[in-house]
């Protein structure tokens, strides 16, 4: 383990015996450095040569607010990026690179992404969902791009794997890209699909021909990153106010239309615990998770298996706590 002072910019990292670099960096979003992030990864090395080589997928996981000062072993564990980071590789698999994205304003206890969500209030409440702009994609973009750039300017040895001769010749296509929104992280998780949505109305951003096709750990487009989205997890989303879920039935069925028409899949998969789902004081969370599981059902059976949707419930038979809250990390199923 080496823990690197670099300015504003501190580097937690571990390199393992599994070809791994796993670690913490603080990363701005903006060369000024208006905005940083708090940012965890586990990435793929190629095991002859320890450069960074590209995953089969990349998981981006959005957190949610913070709880400090519990005094729960469970909560404080879980609530650590690089946690995170390690689960979802055990998870998914060790070919796969992960992200843990934090936000870079805390109200208090309350995360704020107002460059992914230029509506949120002064708690990361959202006022709406507007696609105009692209914002998520565009900052996660950027804050994923200026990661890799941040690790290597601090890490000399790593770099990205040469395109061999042979891989050249094939024109892979860049990773699929599994988005995860835990607690209020939903909310970009809802942006990002009211992007996608919006994205079938903007031709020039769904190019993305043979000629086009690129050797790259991350996608270095909004539309690239769009076009490479597989699967949605919800996990355990919630608001103290409307639109911890996106509910339009017009931009799941835009979605739809895309999967099917380029030929493509796309997974919803709903986690949810009693924490969430069965507060009677937040009854909207579920009414919100019940609307878009009826949209979501709706279209999977009119785009012939291109889009798929699941709800997965966990510690059903437990009295909602904040414990569980977390703990679905752990126990989260991904299959």
């Amino acid at each position: 383990m080496f823990i690197l002072s670099l300015g504003k910019a501190r580097i937690f990292e571990h390199v393992d015996v599994m070809d791994r670099w796993t670690g913490v960096l603080k990363v701005p979003l903006y060369p000024n450095g208006r905005a940083f992030y708090q940012v965890a990864a586990s990435l793929c090395l190629s095991p002859t040569s320890k450069n960074l080589t590209v995953p089969s997928s990349n998981a981006i996981f959005f957190s949610g607010d913070r709880v400090a000062h519990t005094g729960n072993p469970v909560i404080e564990r879980l609530s650590g990026l690089q946690t995170i980071a390690e689960i979802l590789v055990s998870k998914i698999g060790g070919s796969i690179n992960t992200w843990v994205i934090e936000a870079s304003v805390y109200n208090g206890p309350f995360a704020v992404y107002k460059d992914f969500i230029p509506s949120v209030n002064q708690w990361g409440e959202p006022k709406s969902y507007n696609p105009v702009g692209f914002p998520a994609s565009r900052s996660a973009i950027t804050l994923l791009s200026n990661f890799l750039e941040e690790l290597k300017s601090v890490n000399s040895w790593i770099q990205q794997e040469p395109l061999s001769a042979s891989t050249a010749a094939s024109k892979i296509y860049m990773p699929k890209t599994l988005i995860f929104g835990f607690s209020k992280g939903g909310t970009v998780v809802n942006q990002l699909i009211a992007e996608l949505g919006f994205s079938e109305e903007q031709p020039e951003h769904r190019e993305y021909s043979e000629s086009k096709k690129e050797f790259q750990i991350i996608p270095s487009t909004k539309e690239s990153l769009l076009n490479s989205i597989s699967e949605v997890h919800y996990i355990d989303v919630g608001l103290n106010s409307a639109g911890a879920y996106i509910t339009d039935h017009e931009v799941i069925e835009k979605i739809s239309r895309i999967v099917v028409q380029e030929n493509r899949e796309i997974r919803f998969v709903l986690h949810g615990t009693p924490r969430q789902w069965c507060d009677s004081r937040r009854s909207w969370i579920r009414d919100e998770k019940d609307k878009l599981l009826h949209v979501l059902e709706s279209e999977a059976g009119r785009s012939g298996g291109k889009l798929q949707v699941s709800e997965r419930f966990y510690f059903g038979d437990c009295t909602p706590n904040l414990q569980m809250h977390f703990e679905i990390i752990e126990k989260l199923d991904v299959s």
